[in-house]
């Protein structure tokens, strides 16, 4: 087994405190207690407890942008659903394999703090184009009914974010973990049913001719 650097305990120890006592009220000194190490050692890496914030907001986001900026290369050579079902369940399985970070971020940056926004700015611009582009294409190609694509956009990233913006709620009001196989993998076939029955234009004619539509609760 592996040992894990420092770096990377100051990592693990830093979203295990900002999880548990939030960031306000987590220190420098806990951090460096928790990860065995000395405080110049948080300085050396991240500089401060700031630095450390945005270092590990940065690595979340930019791993988030990378599937969904794949997702949107595949579109010459994949349907623009495809596309969307590939993003939705790559996104799915990497905050499931990084379910603290995953938790911590989420609710981070629901804040409007100066340093979030400087971050947020570049990568959800580049999230909207890539996600616009997918649902565009589709429409184009009438394999999308014609939807408004910003709220689209809105529903998609609410599902995407719910299990991990809110876990508390997903384990003592709905009993379940979003980090379980059972549970993810269901979790991403129910997102898979809103967009083969919201999103994609033969379920729209589908139910234009259906006045009630049976739904299994």
């Amino acid at each position: 087994m592996q040992t894990k650097t420092m770096k990377q305990r100051i990592i693990d120890s830093s979203v295990f405190l900002f999880n548990t006592k939030g960031f306000d009220g987590t220190t420098v000194r806990e951090i460096a207690k928790k990860a065995n190490c000395n405080v110049a050692n948080i300085s050396y890496y991240f500089g401060n407890k700031e630095g450390l914030l945005e270092h590990l907001v940065s690595y979340y986001l930019e791993g988030y942008l990378t599937i969904v900026e794949h997702a949107y290369s595949e579109l010459d050579n994949r349907t623009a659903r495809e596309c969307l079902l590939l993003a939705i369940r790559s996104i799915m399985d990497f905050q499931k394999e990084n379910r603290h970070l995953s938790r911590f971020v989420q609710r981070e940056i629901t804040f409007d703090t100066t340093l979030i926004r400087e971050i947020m700015t570049t990568y959800m611009a580049k999230e909207k184009y890539y996600f616009q582009a997918i649902f565009e294409t589709g429409i184009k190609q009438q394999e999308f009914a014609p939807i408004p694509i910003p709220y689209a956009i809105m529903q998609l990233k609410g599902m995407l974010s719910m299990p991990y913006l809110h876990p508390q709620y997903m384990s003592e009001v709905l009993h379940l973990m979003p980090y379980e196989i059972y549970v993810s993998e269901q979790y991403c076939h129910e997102i898979e049913k809103w967009v083969n029955m919201t999103i994609c234009r033969q379920s729209h004619a589908m139910n234009n001719k259906v006045t009630l539509v049976p739904v299994n609760i």
